[in-house]
């Protein structure tokens, strides 16, 4: 099945609503107990992370790791809405400052960062270099990186189902763009050519999930 693209940004209130009230632990917790697994327990200094959502896992990783300051970047700002309450309620607003800005950008805070994640934002790029761009632009030597995003099924029915199977009871808005999201995906063999584009070829591609992809390493 061809990848058929989507929006780049979840702009409309009701859509960040919904995302931002959707179960999405069992896919959080996969990135963030993944991300922990790869890179152990101590890590200091700046992470970036890209199309941050409502920052679930931003919060919790910098949970984990008090040594971590973020940079938490998404282009909408009805995320972002829902993204400062999340930072709020972990009480993290001295180490998570929430920047909107469209990808690629080239104004961020540190010239480095030693720690860069990303979940679920690739398959909204309409150009992938771009956000691969950006990910070799801010990472330096040591510099540790996770990306997750969802996997493109075979076919269209394979899409309905994993519909049907996650997100049965999930209200329509957010059943409507789970498919979306899915036909919009990207898949492993793609992702490896794409890292190759970017220089990034030393990160490792894996599937982790029936409908997601995992991209991890340190560089350099």
């Amino acid at each position: 099945m061809q990848r058929i693209s989507e929006p780049e940004l979840m702009e409309a209130a009701a859509q960040a609503r919904a995302y931002a009230e959707a179960d999405f632990e069992e896919a959080n917790s996969l990135f963030v107990d993944s991300f922990r697994v790869a890179f152990g327990a101590d890590l200091r200094g700046r992470a970036l992370d890209l199309g941050c959502g409502p920052a679930d896992i931003v919060c919790r990783l910098a949970q984990y790791y008090p040594q971590l300051r973020f940079d938490a970047v998404d282009g909408a700002a009805a995320m972002l809405k829902w993204a400062e309450r999340s930072v709020a309620g972990y009480g993290l607003g001295d180490r998570v400052a929430l920047l909107q800005r469209h990808l690629p950008c080239h104004d961020l805070p540190a010239a480095r960062y030693q720690v860069i994640t990303s979940n679920s934002l690739l398959h909204h790029m309409h150009d992938p270099h771009d956000f691969w761009a950006m990910v070799a632009a801010y990472a330096g030597t040591g510099s540790r990186v996770m990306v997750m995003d969802l996997l493109r099924p075979a076919s269209l029915a394979a899409a309905s189902a994993l519909v049907a199977q996650y997100a049965a009871a999930a209200p329509d808005i957010l059943r409507r763009d789970f498919y979306n999201s899915l036909l919009a995906a990207y898949r492993p063999a793609e992702i490896v050519r794409q890292l190759q584009c970017a220089g990034l070829a030393q990160l490792e591609v894996g599937v982790v999930s029936d409908r997601h992809w995992l991209v991890g390493g340190r560089l350099g």
